[in-house]
């Protein structure tokens, strides 16, 4: 990415944490659809640099060729799948989309949807009913990493990425974190299950219990030696969970691999992540 390109990139971020006051920590989301609308129309002009006018908000949202609106919903629904990095030529779509409100609606209306089915639920009330949660684009987001790494279009650096976790500065996902305070008043346990190491506990649950996500049942994370694929240790934690006399009612996750593999939970939620793919 050129430098000039970078320094819109910041540029942007630096907007949207000084204008707008319902983000967490470093960069703030705007919780109501009349901030969201003033903020895109705020950060549209600095992000219009990074895409053509046939990008994420033109007619087609093409990009040297290819689609990337519709490479992003094959992405979603799990069409395309085993995918390195994001098309070079869709970086600009998804960093407008990252940063534009078009992902906080979509996180929205999951969550609207996660939260109507918790209202339907017929509930035991035993203590044994819990929800799963993950972690990285579920309930705390690496935005502020991944917009300075090409959304997802530069290959996956894990030392870099590492140091970013250690600093437990990433802010909450206001959406799931509502989510989350919703079960917790309804006597619904959240598990938090995530496929990082056991190496980065202590600041995976610091990073959490900053961000308000406090009160979970368990915090699982991935062993040194683990050897297999994310969709075998995740469904193996969860058959832990059902042995250990739990019931599943729900399972969120932003990657296909959260919610995928038996036992998947009663009913899954799956977030919007075009920024990268974990199998």
């Amino acid at each position: 990415m050129a430098m000039a390109t970078k320094m819109f990139l910041l540029a942007a971020v630096a907007l949207l944490v000084a204008s707008s006051g319902a983000w967490e920590t470093n960069i703030r989301m705007p919780t109501s659809v009349a901030t969201v609308t003033a903020m895109d129309e705020a950060v549209a002009p600095l992000i219009h640099a990074l895409r053509p006018l046939l990008g994420s908000g033109g007619q087609l949202g093409s990009l040297g060729g290819l689609a990337c609106d519709s490479w992003r919903l094959g992405v979603e629904a799990h069409n395309v799948r085993d995918w390195k990095t994001v098309p070079a030529s869709c970086e600009g779509h998804v960093g407008h989309y990252m940063l534009g409100g078009h992902y906080r609606r979509d996180s929205k209306l999951v969550i609207d949807q996660a939260i109507s089915y918790v209202d339907s639920l017929k509930l035991a009330g035993n203590g044994k009913e819990v929800w799963v949660f993950d972690v990285d684009e579920t309930t705390l987001s690496n935005l502020p990493y991944y917009a300075t790494h090409g959304f997802g279009a530069t290959p996956y650096n894990w030392t870099s990425f590492q140091e970013y976790a250690r600093q437990a500065s990433a802010p909450a996902l206001p959406e799931t974190k509502r989510l989350y305070n919703k079960l917790l008043s309804v006597g619904i346990k959240p598990v938090i299950l995530t496929g990082r190491r056991e190496a980065q506990r202590t600041a995976t649950i610091t990073n959490l219990r900053r961000q308000g996500f406090s009160g979970s049942m368990a915090v699982l994370l991935k062993p040194a030696e683990f050897k297999g694929s994310s969709v075998t240790f995740k469904s193996g934690e969860r058959q832990k969970l059902l042995d250990a006399g739990y019931v599943i009612v729900g399972n969120i996750g932003d990657q296909w691999s959260d919610i995928l593999g038996t036992p998947e939970g009663a009913r899954t939620f799956k977030l919007p992540d075009p920024m990268y793919y974990i199998g």
